[in-house]
């Protein structure tokens, strides 16, 4: 943007051959501010005179014997290579105000004078002329730094492909999940990304013996015991394939088959659960504490996905979920309790102690099953 102040230090000369309309301009230039006016009455001088000052904006009698405006703007033309002639023309004949603008002259200013109509034409083509000659400046300074642009956009070039490589690996940190399952998806359904799978096996698990421990134990610590416990199941978990759903206050839920489908979903789940007993056994001889987990395990169809628009967050839903949290819930501290569609697809080398039937709330009656440890291993192990 153009400033006053510059408009008012604006270049300009004023042409024509009779003295009083020189002096009449002058003053009205002068008068409202312009610090840089200048006047000859001698066409013939004006292209050099605007070689050597180059003027911001010439004021141009068109009618004058030696030498009329339209012959001058012809000589300015071999000066102003760009094809802008900084001309405000002054003519008292209307005929000729349309022949000067296709002559190259950018304004016309009528006779006799107006003073308003002067200074305003004046200004405008001024701020005009000024703003033209403040881009090009700054497109030769753009010019000169093309190098620089060039090699600060190979610079970002690069920095671009590391960010679109770094932003690939913390999807898939934060996902756990492979590049060609659903977070490969993400940034086409941002909102949600979920899968329907026929039969898949899901495990909930809550860790029990907190509150006989909590009046002895600070809040800070009880975090970490349960966040070290957690650990220990999350590397269960990666070892046997199962994929970590999430955890809530005491309560660890991870699902098999989901989000990569596998034929021995349900075998993984029950591997997972025994190891998460034994872990916690050997969790408390290590710390003298008195923990136990509580296991409900149930099969069958299950939607998994991704939710979230800023933060991902892999959830399952459906029949298998809620049941394997009913199966927890209704189950017995430091033993696995399955549902009976998990025990059909379980053979060699699990062990199964039936429960019998028990009620659960909007499920009715339903038959369980104690996972009690595997075939050839000895108790406890």
């Amino acid at each position: 943007m153009i400033e006053p102040a510059q408009i008012l230090q604006g270049k300009i000369l004023i042409v024509d051959d009779l003295a009083a309309n020189v002096l009449l301009l002058e003053q009205m230039l002068k008068g409202a501010g312009y610090v840089a006016v200048t006047s000859t009455r001698d066409p013939r001088a004006v292209c050099d005179l605007h070689r050597e000052h180059r003027y911001d904006l010439i004021l141009l009698d068109l009618l004058m014997p030696a030498m009329d405006g339209f012959e001058v703007m012809e000589g300015l033309k071999e000066l102003e290579k760009e094809g802008y002639l900084p001309v405000l023309v002054v003519t008292a004949q209307p005929d000729q105000k349309l022949r000067a603008l296709r002559a190259g002259a950018r304004d016309f200013v009528s006779k006799p004078f107006d003073l308003a109509e002067v200074l305003t034409r004046v200004h405008n083509l001024l701020e005009v002329r000024l703003f033209a000659r403040a881009l090009e400046r700054t497109v030769a300074e753009l010019e000169a730094s093309r190098e620089l642009i060039r090699a600060k956009n190979v610079e970002l070039e690069k920095l671009f492909e590391q960010v679109v490589a770094e932003r690939k690996v913390s999807e898939r940190l934060a996902l756990h999940v492979p590049p060609d399952s659903i977070a490969a998806r993400l940034p086409a359904r941002p909102d949600v990304t979920a899968d329907s799978f026929d039969e898949a096996t899901v495990l909930v698990a809550d860790v029990v013996g907190f509150a006989e421990q909590a009046p002895a134990v600070a809040a800070d610590r009880l975090a970490l015991i349960l966040d070290e416990i957690f650990a220990l199941f999350d590397g269960l978990a990666g070892e046997r394939g199962l994929r970590k759903v999430k955890t809530l206050g005491n309560s660890y839920m991870a699902a098999a088959g989901v989000p990569e489908p596998s034929v021995d979903h349900a075998a993984r789940a029950a591997h997972m659960s025994l190891e998460m007993l034994q872990a916690l056994e050997r969790f408390n001889e290590r710390t003298g504490s008195r923990l136990q987990v509580r296991v409900g395990i149930d099969t069958g169809p299950l939607v998994a996905g991704v939710i979230g628009r800023r933060q991902y967050l892999f959830d399952v839903w459906g029949e298998a979920a809620n049941t394997a949290s009913r199966m927890e819930s209704h189950g017995v501290a430091g033993r696995v309790q399955l549902s009976e569609r998990t025990r059909r697809r379980l053979a060699e080398p699990f062990l199964l102690e039936e429960r019998g039937a028990i009620e659960v709330e909007g499920l009715g009656a339903l038959k369980t099953w104690f996972l009690t440890g595997r075939r050839g291993e000895a108790p406890g192990a």
